[in-house]
This record gives structure tokens, sequence and C-alpha cells, in this order.
């Protein structure tokens, strides 16, 4: 197969330094605001973004390092296959959310959701578009009995009952 090379094309801060105490996905941490900034290059891109109130964020997981094929999840006891799960070790440390857009100034979009480590390199930012992705007859396998969960999750990434 042929490489697959990616460049960043901005840089995501957030206030959390290293991974400990991230929220777990962007409605963990709906209330805690990050900023993208893209590198200059890039910034005549985010017009026309304003009329969106969420995007994707596409980023790689920098501090992600080696992978499983078999992961336990955080919100189970029992080991998964990584590709039914969300977990950041992976064979390519791809990671995706979706967050409100709060501004774009400049070359800055600022937003509401952070689940990842300030200094996440940026690879692409689509607008999130509902009926694009509005998906019927949805299963979501072994996380039916464990997706509840995260609506107890704390600002800080931790659960609380």
């Amino acid at each position: 197969m042929e490489e697959v090379v990616y460049r960043p094309i901005g840089v995501i801060h957030t206030p959390y330094k290293d991974p400990q105490g991230i929220p777990i996905q962007p409605k963990g941490g709906s209330d805690i605001e990050g900023f993208v900034e893209l590198d200059p290059a890039y910034g005549e891109a985010l017009s026309d973004l304003d009329g969106f109130s969420h995007a994707y964020l596409i980023y790689h997981f920098h501090l992600s390092k080696g992978y499983s094929l078999k992961v336990v999840p955080f919100m189970d006891d029992r080991e998964r296959g990584l590709f039914a799960t969300r977990a950041p070790r992976r064979p390519n440390p791809i990671g995706i959310s979706v967050v409100k857009i709060k501004a774009i100034q400049g070359n800055r979009l600022y937003f509401f959701g952070v689940d990842m480590v300030d200094g996440t390199p940026l690879l692409d930012i689509k607008p999130y578009v509902p009926d694009f992705g509005a998906l019927e007859d949805v299963k979501i396998g072994w996380l039916k009995n464990h997706v509840h969960k995260s609506r107890h999750f704390k600002a800080d990434g931790r659960f609380k009952e």
C-alpha cells in the first residue's frame, strides 16, 4: 500500500497540558473553551464557517504511542476489538470531535467541547451538517448498555455518580 502523509494545518489549544483529566468526548467538555490556531496560510479557509454552529475537528493524537487490536474501553470491563471503540491508541491515531463554534477571529476558531490535549495537531475542519449525517436504524453494539454513562462525566473527565 502507498504511504499517506498529512501535514497539520494548525494547532488545537486547550486548558489540558496532558491526557489526565481530559473530558471524555466533546459532550463531557461542552462548557470548556479551546481554540484552533490555523497556520496563517490557511486563515482564509475559515471564511463562511461562522454561519455554522458546529464543526468537526479532525486531528492527530500526537501523544498516542502504539496500539493493541483488543482494548478494554473506559466505559466497559470487557476486552473489545479496537475498531469497535473510540480509543485514541490506533494504527493511525486520528481523532474527530464535533465542537460548538463560539467565534472566528483572524486565523483562530474558538470553540466549546474540548476533549483533546493542548498542542494537538489539527488535520482538517469540516462543517457539521445534521441532514448529511442523520441516520435511521442506528445500532451502537456493545455500547447500548453503557452509553448512558457518558451523561455522568464531569468537565474534568472523571465519572460522577
